[in-house]
């Protein structure tokens, strides 16, 4: 796998937006390049943080290239607006691309270059590399999912461009199933293993209404 963040102004949407592509593993939505350490949604918001709202993307290089990945950011994003998108105002909504890889530099600030002869207005996209990155809080991850009519500042029309966005429940790939599972669970879910005998997390599980084989072969039950 390989990883890039893009800051696009606010990271409910832009998450959103990328998860549904294929080839894209894991969208981690938080908080990079600022100058605090493990900032609060609020430090960001209200602080002067230097945070930038920011999208980690884990994808497989195999199934969606950093060019089409970063293509498809251009569709989402006012290129040319400072420290705004949509109806967000604020240094945390600026955009940027940070990367990993000194190798990606040149390839990103060439698409950089490809994308400003289509506006007149300069571009102002941060091409940096990632100093910093805090996941943000939980209710922040997947917000879209969890709240589908909750605010989002962009369109999803520019998916069908691809023609390839996720069905609605395609079955993951290996590397997915691995990124969610332990060792154990993924060797018993997809390679036909069992646990070992007496083990796992319910064996002699107490909680009220469980029921477990005692070693002489009787049923246990716990009562609350």
């Amino acid at each position: 796998m390989k990883t890039i963040y893009l800051a696009g102004g606010c990271f409910w949407g832009v998450g959103e937006y990328f998860s549904r592509i294929l080839g894209v593993l894991q969208v981690t939505v938080g908080y990079a390049n600022g100058h605090t350490k493990t900032p609060t949604y609020e430090e960001v918001c209200r602080k002067n943080t230097g945070h930038a709202e920011t999208v980690e993307l884990r994808y497989d290089p195999n199934r969606v290239s950093l060019e089409t990945l970063i293509c498809q950011y251009f569709k989402i994003i006012d290129p040319t607006a400072v420290d705004r998108q949509g109806n967000d105002r604020g240094r945390q909504y600026r955009t940027g691309i940070y990367y990993t890889e000194e190798a990606e530099r040149a390839f990103i600030s060439a698409m950089l270059q490809e994308e400003q002869k289509k506006h007149q207005a300069p571009i102002a996209v941060e091409c940096l590399p990632l100093e910093k990155f805090y996941p943000a809080e939980e209710y922040h991850q997947e917000y879209l999912k969890k709240n589908p009519d909750g605010y989002c500042h962009i369109s999803f029309e520019s998916l069908k461009d691809l023609g390839a966005e996720k069905q609605a429940y395609p079955k993951p790939t290996p590397e997915e199933i691995r990124l969610r599972l332990t060792s154990e669970q993924f060797n018993v879910t997809q390679n036909a293993a069992t646990e070992r005998p007496f083990s796992g997390d319910y064996w002699y599980h107490t909680a009220p209404g469980s029921m477990w084989i005692s070693s002489q072969g009787n049923a246990v039950y716990a009562h609350g």
